[in-house]
């Protein structure tokens, strides 16, 4: 039987405040990330994302008692990614309540840390956090929350950060990330279709059928901000749509 499509929220935190970014850039403060979290909890979230947005410019991860919170009062996987830059912090996170860490600019910055996390506590808790812009026919990752351009190419960083033990690709387009106006489907198609593990397609979505077209492309689930905290997209819509493609969904309790 084929894994069920997933349907993610993304909270951006600059602490205390659940914000909102537009390629990446600006900072609009939506409200309280743990009302949003049990919302999306009641809703019906396969799982919650949760990025400290400046975790890189402060050498730390602020979200340990977040998670905890929201393992306590929330029963759904948690993602968090910003500020994990060694096993320490890896095991602090773990232990708070996090499923999973995605990891960005400590991974480009320090080759081999990956491969530490991994052997310490198994692919499936680590996802490789990928911020993509579009440099003619291809893409650069980016690092630092999107700021800082690393020199790499975001399929062939894919495949590496894969090879050293990420056990899911967390894919955002900075050109799309805002807009509302869908996923990059090429970029999606290039690095699903270069890695054996999960993709999820961060940065775009406006409607029902974004989700659609990204299932199609060769993504696993996608992370969605806005349309969810506006309350544009419900999920109920999301879940009828993607059946109607034939994209297997989860069914909402």
């Amino acid at each position: 039987m084929p894994l069920a499509f997933r349907l993610i929220a993304r909270l951006d935190i600059k602490a205390p405040n659940l914000i909102k970014t537009v390629r990446l850039e600006g900072v609009r403060v939506v409200g309280d990330p743990q009302e949003y979290a049990k919302r999306y909890d009641q809703e019906g979230i396969d799982e919650i994302l949760y990025i400290d947005v400046v975790a890189s410019l402060y050498q730390r991860n602020s979200l340990a008692s977040l998670v905890e919170w929201t393992s306590e009062h929330a029963f759904v996987p948690v993602t968090v990614g910003g500020g994990v830059r060694s096993t320490i912090d890896a095991r602090a996170l773990l232990r708070a309540g996090a499923d999973k860490l995605a990891l960005n600019t400590a991974a480009v910055e320090r080759p081999g840390l990956i491969t530490e996390i991994a052997e310490k506590f198994g692919s499936s808790t680590i996802a490789v956090q990928i911020d993509a812009k579009r440099k003619a026919s291809s893409w650069e990752a980016y690092s630092d929350g999107g700021r800082q351009p690393t020199g790499k190419d975001v399929v062939v960083w894919a495949q590496d950060a894969v090879e050293q033990g990420a056990g899911e690709v967390l894919l955002t387009s900075i050109d799309h990330e805002g807009t509302g106006q869908g996923f990059d489907l090429e970029l999606i198609r290039a690095v699903a279709g270069a890695v054996p593990v999960p993709v999820v397609a961060s940065g775009g979505f406006g409607e029902s059928s974004h989700a659609v077209s990204a299932a199609l492309a060769g993504a696993s689930g996608v992370a969605i901000a806005g349309a969810l905290h506006y309350r544009r997209v419900p999920l109920s819509a999301m879940r009828e749509a993607l059946s109607a493609a034939d994209v297997p969904v989860r069914r909402a309790a």
